[in-house]
């Protein structure tokens, strides 16, 4: 089975191709900001992105001729989990998405490359999965709901790693997945459906490198009437400067668990800090599976510090088995289901 892999992001472009369950040729780059800050909208970015793609594969002398192509899902209406074949509806809610991020172009790209090689076009477990318990979307205060928004792509895919490592089904098992990145998303999976999640974007949940998470409505309220911020100012505090950057001026886990190790303040109790909320919120989740789970999966960038780990292992052992699956797995995720859908075991479903 060869199976082609596209993962736009905000500023980068990462390819690959697999065969069957091994990469073969990698590749991808960072798009440089001067190349972007002319386009208006991401639609007017597919022609640029599309280029970038068809040059690489053709200086890694890789044809066009696959068995599928999947790509990152795009932000469009709310969904259940899943592995979905690009179709023209699809590709008409890419293009016309509420919300602007390069993961839109993904399916676009892969359904043109897939119609020239004869093969389908897939998305999986996009950011947009919503399988919440209606209990969970309520928030006090009827004009606001609770969104689901979250890496579940990444989320899903370890989920089903772990259950068929353990001879069982994903749909069989009750498992949290604290996925621990730039944003910080944990996630109640109970037989196969994420039933509760915080909003990893934007203000929710445990704080992260670079986003507040869950703070005090009041203060927040008194600071945005202050007087003293705009409201892009506010959000940046929310988001993209926030956590750790707010307390220690880097987003760098590399320095920052260095120092902490150390003993070096604030990087210390700053993290720990940010450890306790993450802990808090993997105790929330298991509320939301009733008290019976059977794993809680540490997974994304921040889990390959074994120091980190360590404390929030320490701090949630008690409520079920600690399992460390590090790194974000976005291009890993994106091949396992494509190639879990040809090989029968994962039926791709309809957008509609």
């Amino acid at each position: 089975m060869r199976i082609l892999v596209i993962n736009p992001g905000s500023t980068s472009t990462k390819l690959a191709v697999y065969e069957d369950n091994t990469p073969v040729w990698l590749s991808g780059a960072h798009h440089p900001s001067s190349e972007l800050v002319g386009f208006q909208s991401i639609a007017e970015q597919y022609d640029y992105r599309m280029a970038f793609i068809r040059k690489r594969l053709s200086d890694g002398n890789v044809p066009i001729k696959f068995d599928a192509i999947i790509a990152r899902g795009g932000l469009t209406k709310p969904l259940e989990g899943g592995v979905y074949k690009v179709n023209e509806q699809m590709k008409h809610d890419l293009l016309h998405a509420q919300m602007e991020h390069a993961c839109n172009l993904g399916g676009l790209i892969a359904s043109e490359l897939a119609a020239e090689c004869g093969c389908e076009a897939y998305m999986a477990d996009p950011a947009v999965i919503d399988e919440l318990a209606e209990e969970a979307r309520y928030t006090g205060i009827p004009e606001i709901k609770r969104i689901s928004l979250f890496h579940a792509l990444n989320s899903k895919a370890v989920s089903r790693q772990y259950a068929t490592a353990q001879g069982k089904n994903y749909e069989d098992l009750n498992i949290i997945v604290a996925h621990l990145g730039g944003g910080i998303s944990v996630s109640a999976h109970k037989q196969g459906r994420v039933v509760d999640v915080n909003n990893a974007l934007d203000g929710e949940g445990p704080f992260s490198t670079e986003r507040a998470g869950t703070v005090p409505a009041g203060q927040l309220v008194d600071l945005c009437f202050s007087g003293k911020y705009s409201i892009k100012q506010i959000k940046r505090m929310i988001s993209g400067g926030g956590g750790l950057l707010a307390y220690t001026g880097t987003n760098d886990m590399i320095t920052i668990t260095r120092e902490a190790e150390e003993g070096e303040e604030p990087y210390c109790s700053v993290l720990n800090a940010m450890l306790y909320t993450i802990a808090k919120q993997i105790g929330a989740m298991h509320i939301a599976l009733g008290g019976k789970t059977d794993a809680i999966i540490l997974t994304g960038g921040i889990s390959h510090s074994k120091y980190c780990t360590d404390i929030l292992a320490k701090r949630v052992d008690f409520l079920a088995p600690v399992v460390v699956m590090p790194g974000e797995n976005e291009i890993e995720s994106l091949a396992y289901n494509a190639r879990e859908v040809l090989a029968g075991r994962i039926v791709a479903k309809e957008y509609v």
